[in-house]
């Protein structure tokens, strides 16, 4: 696989730097294309990858496409992609938030397939989480593609293009939700007593193990907090508290928002 790379800032080299790890693709096989030389050279620095200014370059070394730019850039650099490839098929893959498959596809020519993903920051540290989403004339096999480059930097779910919205409410946005939480849970062991920095690190830390506890055993969270709470013991007192001033609804009602909010700079 020649995988090309428009828009080589934070989550491109993130999701490069995976996967050449994981050994989806090596680094010499691997082309990145971005205006801006810094981000160029940061790229190169980290990847090992070929680097260009010029995405007519990319366009013609590669047979499969990241596509990492601004939104409003897509149809531009598709276009430019679509000139400069001499009608070669190609695989697009397109982390642009809101751009839907029939946008990709329309400004995309017809022997190219197209692949929408929505990731998110902690791919960045090797635990993303993505959602994505085939394209009318893409295969199973770019299923895998994408599967493989996506899932070197954390999990890869496939869901019909109806749920994107959501993906963007619950693991694009999530992680902000999870940073105020974990400050939250901070500021409450800074008010019982422990130190400020010793506090975000076991409430950090508490985060991972209890996501960790979810993924690997498979069992269902409320079974996992059941193990934790016992008759009268300390966790059902703070459970109890999370109840009454609504934790629960607070969570889902933001998951919701953000997935409104997404569907409308969608349009």
């Amino acid at each position: 696989m020649k995988l090309g790379v428009i828009g080589c800032g934070k989550m491109g080299t993130a999701l490069i730097q995976g996967a050449i790890r994981a050994g989806v693709v090596a680094s010499g096989d691997v082309y990145g294309c971005d205006p801006y030389y810094k981000s160029r050279e940061n790229f190169a620095a980290v990847t090992g990858a070929h680097v260009s200014a010029d995405i007519a370059e990319i366009a013609s070394a590669s047979d499969v496409l990241l596509l990492c730019t601004k939104p409003n850039d897509v149809a531009a650099a598709l276009a430019t992609v679509a000139e400069k490839s001499s009608g070669q098929p190609k695989l697009v893959i397109s982390i642009a938030a809101g751009v839907t498959l029939a946008a990709l596809e329309s400004a995309a020519p017809e022997n190219f397939r197209v692949i929408r993903t929505m990731p998110n920051t902690p791919a960045l540290v090797g635990h993303g989480a993505a959602g994505y989403c085939l394209g009318s004339r893409a295969t199973g096999a770019d299923a895998k593609t994408a599967e493989s480059l996506l899932g070197a930097v954390g999990l890869a779910v496939q869901v019909p293009e109806r749920l994107m919205d959501a993906v963007t409410g619950l693991s694009g946005s999530g992680p902000a939700y999870i940073y105020m939480v974990i400050d939250a849970l901070a500021d409450g062991g800074v008010r019982a007593g422990i130190p400020r920095a010793d506090a975000v690190r076991l409430a950090a830390q508490t985060v991972i193990g209890a996501a960790s506890m979810v993924l690997e055993t498979g069992e269902h969270p409320a079974v996992l907090k059941d193990m934790v709470t016992s008759p009268g013991g300390t966790t059902i007192a703070g459970v109890a508290a999370l109840e009454k001033h609504g934790l629960r609804n607070a969570l889902i009602e933001a998951v919701t928002a953000a997935t409104l909010r997404a569907t409308e700079l969608g349009k």
